[in-house]
């Protein structure tokens, strides 16, 4: 399974975005393996769809999620103290939530396979404190 971070959901929402046509390839590309995603993830990405879109583009990405075959992780509340370390330990980026949680979710999936438009973060973040994420958009 290949996690998916919020701009690569807006970039596929989105035809102006400057990543669509290589998100839109990618997850083509991909679509066989699986995809993976956090309720974090999504929330931001409504919220950000709502803000840059429209007010109906939320609902329209929350009805091709749920007919996709795109697994969601649940972080649970015996997570929170990961997050806050995490949160943390990159305070000067900042990580925010939606990041921690996929820090989390290659933790629990033992690979950090990822496309994400944010090469910044996700080329310093480490899951289990070691481990680099495998940007596959880029």
């Amino acid at each position: 399974m290949v996690i998916i971070d919020t701009g690569v959901w807006l970039a596929l929402s989105n035809r102006k975005d400057q990543f669509h046509e290589r998100a839109k390839s990618r997850f083509l590309d991909l679509e066989k393996e699986g995809f993976i995603t956090t309720w974090c993830v999504l929330t931001e990405t409504c919220y950000l769809l709502q803000k840059r879109i429209s007010r109906t583009a939320p609902d329209i990405f929350i009805q091709q999620i749920y007919a996709s075959k795109t697994k969601i992780f649940d972080l649970s509340k015996d997570h929170l103290p990961r997050v806050i370390e995490l949160t943390q330990k990159y305070i000067n980026l900042p990580m925010d939530l939606a990041d921690a949680s996929l820090v989390i979710l290659a933790e629990h999936l033992g690979h950090g396979r990822i496309l994400s438009v944010d090469q910044r973060d996700f080329n310093t973040y480490r899951w289990n404190n070691t481990y680099p994420f495998q940007n596959l958009l880029l």
